[in-house]
């Protein structure tokens, strides 16, 4: 168990020290400092906003809720950060999908629409089970959901391998320059994150657990 919520600690970390530097200037409230083109900022701008934020706070309790201290000791925090959890996904993924409308690149367009799905989906069916009293079905889908929340850290964390992709593919020449290489890595970064993440959660997390029970 100690090495396991020692993980969790290391994850944790890692994550916020992704994640900080990304949405900080964001609550500045000024679209100069958006990362994200702008088609109509008046509208887009605050719908970005708000779907941050509201992923900050599903990122946040998404680690409350796999504290082991936290729910055997405190199961009713517990459920309050999971509602909450759960709440936060649900508006932070509606209005992803309001996002793709904005998008002008095909590829990131599809990359977040099936990411807000599946995000959307895990988390429902994570509460459902709750619901129903089938906690071990809950946890295996919480899990799973939380692996998607997770997919805005590792798509970060994935763009040095496909810079480096990029600049092999290309003789090192750069065709497009600096921000043309960029560019071509946020095409992808979110489908990149999103498989690597769903592989790590079914192969190295719930396989194993599956197995231990089996046995």
């Amino acid at each position: 168990m100690f090495k396991k919520q020692k993980s969790l600690w290391i994850l944790f970390i890692v994550s916020l020290a992704v994640i900080l530097p990304f949405a900080a200037p964001y609550l500045t409230m000024n679209p100069a400092v958006s990362r994200v083109e702008l088609n109509a900022a008046k509208l887009q701008f605050p719908i970005l906003v708000a779907h941050i934020g509201f992923a900050l706070v599903a990122l946040l309790t998404g680690f409350v809720q796999f504290a082991e201290p936290i729910r055997r000791v405190r199961p009713k925090l517990h459920r309050y950060a999971g509602m909450l959890y759960v709440a936060s996904v649900g508006i932070s993924g509606i209005l992803a999908v309001a996002l793709v409308f904005y998008m002008a690149s095909f590829a990131k367009a599809t990359g977040f629409l099936m990411l807000s799905g599946v995000w959307l989906y895990a988390s429902w069916q994570g509460y459902r089970h709750a619901r129903a009293g089938a906690y071990e079905a809950h946890r295996r889908w919480m899990i799973r959901s939380f692996g998607i929340t997770l997919v805005a850290v590792s798509g970060r964390l994935a763009m040095p391998a496909l810079l480096l992709a990029y600049a092999l593919l290309h003789g090192f020449s750069l065709p497009e320059g600096r921000e043309g290489m960029v560019r071509e890595a946020l095409e992808v970064n979110i489908w990149v994150g999103l498989l690597a993440n769903m592989i790590a959660v079914e192969w190295f997390v719930l396989k194993p657990a599956a197995a231990r029970a089996r046995s």
